[in-house]
């Protein structure tokens, strides 16, 4: 009778060893410290992992689907012109410090985004061709646009236009960043710059969107402490010092595979992939030739098992595979073929004349300056490419600058090649590198009809008809040879096993807190 009672009260406990339970707190792993985390007004993609639990928005994306559906918004209606969105907002919405939320709520927040004086860096920008806000009557809002604006659906579903208490920022000023109040799951209690940021259970929330799976939140608390060194975050990880790690670096998260007390979610991030800029008005890549040589002369393959551990995929062209509008067919373009760049070269009389292991044309080397930057690996990436073009007779002259260089460099053109990856659920993120006019015209490509493209793919609505316009961009990119892809970007989120129910949203940055439980 004694052994029996044994067993039942063993078995009785590995069950309840697998069942999630309500309460508790985790410690979550970051790995930027950024130096501003008002989302309306800084641009870190690190701000939206926390935040986004304290922000709820007018609408969400559905991961799975891509679809839009309710959220602070019940519904809305678009004009047939394309320029003027019309919301129906939920009743009884609250936030966090009782100020409700409503029609005036959605206007003050928008004004604040697109007010010179708030000098916001990303926000505003995500409003594409944003005119005005109207308030219709108290739970009805329009946003008027000066032109068409197709990505506003997927802008207004992220964190940046997340909604904020209007008394909470009146009251708090320049400081609001330190005392932010939004509607969402959890209520953010307290940020010390540099040290940690801590969220509280809002045991309110009772207007959850159709993508959450709970309707509260389990968890009491959520810690969020910085791990900006790549080296300490799996052993911050395996000592318990975190229960869930972003970034994890590959080779630990390789070995951190095989240990039980542990998983890896990897999840792939939609946007660009990430790309090395071909400066097309620099000699010697003005020349198309010597830019397809370049590509089929690199092995990404080996540089992606060899720095990323195979975590993640090969790159194919501008825009990652996990983004709407991704055209499967830009993997056609330029297999690895060595001896087809090398034929390629000499085609165009690049040579090596003295024997000195470097091609020349009319007495000068065939010369490429690359520019890197330290994230992300490149300065790695940058070895192994460099001994790959070596071995074509290319020499390379490279150098690691900080970002505010490099977007000197890119703005004026100094380089023949430079890197850059970007984040984003919509195709439209492909305009600021392609377009003629565009932000980050790295390749400095000048074509009006790719120009037409993507302000059509902006404007128009219909996602066939965008995704055809997003498709005749990425093949006239990779026709054109105005980037080296490398890599699609995967986040390797390091996860203890206690810890359960870890989603994330349609841009596979930001966590879903609402759904986390612990297992007892």
């Amino acid at each position: 009778m004694r052994r029996l009672l044994l067993f039942l009260l063993l078995a009785a406990a590995l069950t309840t060893g697998c069942t999630p339970r309500p309460g508790g707190r985790i410690i979550y792993g970051l790995t930027l410290a950024p130096t501003g985390i008002d989302p309306h007004i800084n641009a870190s993609a690190e701000l939206g992992i926390p935040l986004t639990s304290v922000y709820d928005t007018l609408v969400y994306q559905d991961p799975k689907t891509g679809e839009f559906v309710p959220g602070l918004a019940q519904k809305w209606e678009i004009s047939e012109d394309g320029r003027v969105y019309t919301f129906f907002l939920r009743r009884g919405v609250k936030f966090h410090d009782g100020t409700p939320f409503n029609a005036e709520a959605v206007r003050f927040n928008l004004d604040r985004i697109t007010s010179p004086d708030l000098a916001s860096q990303k926000a505003r920008f995500m409003l594409g061709p944003y005119e005005r806000t109207e308030v219709v009557d108290e739970y009805t809002v329009r946003i008027v646009l000066k032109e068409p604006f197709a990505p506003l659906l997927d802008s207004l579903s992220q964190v940046y236009l997340g909604m904020a208490s209007p008394t909470a920022v009146q009251k708090w000023g320049q400081e609001y960043q330190m005392h932010q109040v939004g509607t969402g799951p959890f209520i953010f209690a307290e940020y010390v710059p540099g040290g940690h940021l801590l969220l509280r259970r809002n045991p309110d929330y009772a207007w959850a969107p159709s993508v959450y799976q709970q309707k509260t939140a389990r968890l009491e608390e959520v810690e969020f402490r910085f791990f900006t060194d790549p080296a300490t975050r799996s052993p911050a990880l395996e000592s318990g010092e975190a229960d869930v790690m972003g970034e994890v670096p590959p080779q630990d998260a390789v070995r951190l595979k095989d240990d039980p007390r542990f998983r890896i979610e990897a999840v792939a991030i939609p946007g660009s992939s990430l790309m090395f800029f071909m400066n097309t008005t620099r000699p010697p890549l003005d020349d198309l030739a010597v830019r397809q040589a370049i590509l089929y002369g690199t092995d990404q393959q080996a540089i992606i098992s060899a720095v990323f551990r195979d975590t993640s995929p090969v790159a194919c062209g501008p825009l990652a595979a996990v983004t709407f509008g991704y055209d499967p067919s830009v993997c056609q373009y330029y297999p690895y073929d060595p001896a087809r760049a090398r034929a390629l070269l000499e085609e165009r009389g690049w040579i090596d004349s003295d024997g000195d292991g470097i091609r020349d044309k009319n007495g000068q080397p065939l010369t490429l300056d690359l520019y890197l930057m330290s994230w992300g690996y490149l300065p790695t990436i940058g070895e192994l490419l460099i001994a790959q073009w070596t071995e074509l007779g290319i020499r390379v002259n490279a150098q690691t600058v900080r970002y505010p260089e490099a977007l000197k460099i890119g703005r004026e053109g100094q380089h023949h090649l430079m890197p850059f990856q970007s984040s984003g659920s919509d195709p439209d993120v492909l305009r600021q590198f392609f377009h003629s006019q565009g932000s980050m015209n790295w390749s400095k490509v000048n074509d009006p009809e790719m120009d037409g493209w993507l302000m059509e793919g902006m404007r128009t609505s219909d996602r066939q008809q965008r995704a055809a316009y997003y498709s005749q961009v990425q093949q006239r990119v990779m026709e054109q040879a105005l980037v080296l892809p490398i890599r699609d970007y995967v986040n390797l989120n390091g996860v203890n096993q206690r810890v359960q129910g870890l989603r994330f949203d349609a841009r596979g940055w930001f966590p879903w807190l609402i759904n986390v439980t612990l297992a007892q």
